[in-house]
């Protein structure tokens, strides 16, 4: 069975880039409303073995406690790549037979977008990519088993992911989804988010508009 990770780093002083139109309080207070939502989204998703957290954060902590989720804390300090490698190894130890990798901006992801990506992914050894709206970023990232492919997060991520799949035999196979493809991480992003249709109804989107700022 595949395992959900979702890296959380510490929240405070979360989301940098976006302090041109936030404060602090704001960025961190956005933070747990998307990562409650992609959390959600991954909790409802069929065909998980289960979810784990990547995060030394206490909030992030309690969270995953009150929802049944997994908490992992080796490599938490050592940015997007090496949590998820860390928890990789740590589930591959356990006889994990696949990874599925989220970040926690994107709170437009849905259980449906997630079992689309899943069930794209093929027979191992497989590698599956749902990209960013602007094909810079990785925005979920599927691989059997755990440690198939060497990760290498960032925002220009999206291609070197492709040729490191293909350099060691993988044909990646490429999922774009609406919701996962819109990670918000400038402010220019705030608006693409609520223009878009899967934003609807969302608790981040509530949350833009009540702060005046969709």
């Amino acid at each position: 069975m595949i395992w959900a990770v979702l890296p959380v780093k510490e929240l405070e002083g979360a989301k940098q880039r976006l302090s041109p139109a936030l404060s602090p309080v704001q960025r961190v207070a956005l933070m747990r409303v998307m990562i409650g939502e992609v959390l959600a989204a991954l909790l409802a998703a069929r065909g998980l073995a289960g979810v784990a957290l990547v995060t030394l954060d206490p909030w992030a902590t309690a969270l995953a406690g009150r929802s049944g989720a997994r908490v992992l804390t080796e490599g938490a300090r050592d940015g997007h790549t090496g949590s998820v490698t860390a928890a990789a190894r740590v589930l591959a130890a356990e006889g994990a037979a696949g990874i599925i990798t989220l970040p926690g901006d994107i709170p437009a992801v849905t259980s449906a977008e997630i079992e689309a990506v899943l069930a794209a992914h093929g027979a191992a050894p497989a590698f599956t990519i749902a990209p960013a709206h602007d094909e810079l970023g990785s925005n979920a990232v599927v691989l059997s088993p755990p440690l198939a492919v060497p990760l290498r997060f960032g925002e220009d991520s999206y291609f070197p992911h492709l040729a490191a799949a293909r350099a060691v035999g993988i044909a990646p196979r490429i999922v774009p989804q609406p919701g996962i493809g819109m990670d918000i991480d400038h402010p220019a992003d705030l608006a693409s988010f609520a223009r878009l249709p899967q934003a609807e109804g969302t608790r981040t989107l509530a949350f833009l508009r009540e702060n005046g700022l969709a």
